[in-house]
């Protein structure tokens, strides 16, 4: 077993915060968003069209910017339609591609959310950091989550200024 490249102190704790954060921080983000409706994949769907000029994009770059497969997507994307939160329409320009839309009742819905979405983010994760902590923590993810994305630019804090 001397072969192992095991986790050095610092690393080790970081992993353990990591680990507290997905097992406990995260479940209680998704009973959150499920006592309004919504799964957290559904949330991020709707997130990502509020940002989109006339909130709608392609499929192909909902998918990128929610960090899902095209068939993850639309499997998730179904209660949404049904629920009137988001409609999927011909992309005009290329007619083998679709458009999928934020609809005023998505909008409404995702402002009536957000609010409680964000405290509960808040105080689970970033009530806990000071400011130099919160960039530290950005910084030090973007990495991560760019090495597990297909679309890592979407992920790069100084596109944001961080």
């Amino acid at each position: 077993m001397s072969d192992i490249n095991w986790l050095n102190n610092t690393e080790k704790d970081a992993w353990l915060g990591l680990l507290a954060v997905v097992n406990r921080a995260f479940p209680e983000i998704s009973r959150d968003l499920q006592d309004h409706g919504l799964l957290e994949v559904h949330y991020h769907i709707l997130v990502a069209l509020s940002a989109a000029p006339n909130f709608t994009m392609r499929l192909s770059e909902l998918a990128d910017r929610a960090n899902l497969s095209q068939s993850r997507l639309t499997h998730r994307m179904r209660c949404l339609v049904d629920n009137g939160d988001i409609e999927i329409s011909p992309d005009p320009t290329d007619g083998r591609a679709k458009l999928a839309t934020l609809t005023t009742a998505g909008q409404k819905r995702l402002a009536e959310v957000a609010p409680h979405h964000l405290a509960t983010v808040r105080r689970l994760i970033f009530d806990h950091l000071n400011p130099a902590q919160t960039k530290a923590l950005a910084t030090s993810l973007a990495p991560v989550a760019a090495g597990l994305s297909d679309h890592p630019e979407y992920l790069n804090p100084a596109r944001r200024g961080i």
